[in-house]
């Protein structure tokens, strides 16, 4: 029987942050815990077609700070900032009247998001388009906006089969074992005419650590243009003075 574990759980302490950022004694942690999952269930519902990618939240004293990323923030916010209101409004009912701030944030690339890209996968077998070519596609278009590697599961009833099976696809590089890999996760379901199919999505994305970004050239002992350290080494004497 295969041991399997979350991706985004297993690298939670090292390279991964939690969605929910909060501290409560026992007696209360249970009834937070279960407001965190009706406001989550209640933004997917309201924004099921502004491709909400993950919702955390961060709670401080008497106040709930709510951020919501979205690949189609214009649809989240609404003409005039309405929509945002109302759905700061129902969140304020679901956390018993408590003060809430209600942050919307832009995912830059929707297409190398593994939870966007396992919903939209879903939404393409739900319009009976053929689940090879939603995952191909789903991968390619990945790669060619700068992933390192991508791997897609779906299980279920592929294709109107009769019986359950498993199809998956992969390309590039999908290290799961190695901690410092930036492996993003989604998963979803897609609700068919035949049943409820699973659609699984691991993207392994490029490294972005404080080294690479500010670290001098040992060649041309350089910073990068923007970077908050200077160069060891001689410096010219107008900048000494």
């Amino acid at each position: 029987m295969g041991q399997k574990v979350n991706p985004i759980g297993f690298r939670i302490p090292i390279t991964k942050a939690w969605q929910s950022r909060w501290f409560a004694r026992k007696p209360e942690y249970g009834n937070l815990l279960h407001e965190d999952l009706k406001i989550r269930e209640y933004v997917k519902q309201q924004l099921a077609q502004a491709a909400i990618s993950k919702v955390t939240i961060e709670r401080f004293a008497n106040r709930v700070r709510v951020t919501v990323f979205s690949g189609r923030p214009g649809l989240v916010i609404g003409r005039k900032g309405t929509e945002i209101d109302r759905l700061k409004g129902e969140i304020v009912a679901l956390t018993s009247g408590k003060e809430v701030y209600l942050d919307i944030k832009e995912v830059p690339q929707p297409e190398t998001d593994a939870q966007l890209v396992a919903e939209s996968i879903a939404q393409q077998l739900e319009r009976r388009i053929g689940f090879r070519r939603a995952m191909k596609r789903a991968i390619q278009t990945a790669l060619d906006l700068g992933a390192l590697g991508v791997k897609v599961r779906c299980s279920g009833r592929l294709g109107n089969a009769e019986l359950a099976r498993t199809e998956e696809y992969r390309e590039g590089k999908v290290p799961l074992h190695t901690l410092r890999a930036n492996i993003d996760y989604g998963f979803t379901e897609a609700r068919t005419v035949a049943g409820a199919i699973g659609v699984k999505c691991w993207i392994c994305k490029p490294e972005t650590t404080e080294d690479d970004t500010n670290a001098a050239n040992a060649k041309t002992r350089k910073a990068p243009k923007g970077a908050k350290r200077r160069p060891t080494g001689k410096r010219n004497p107008k900048q000494q003075a």
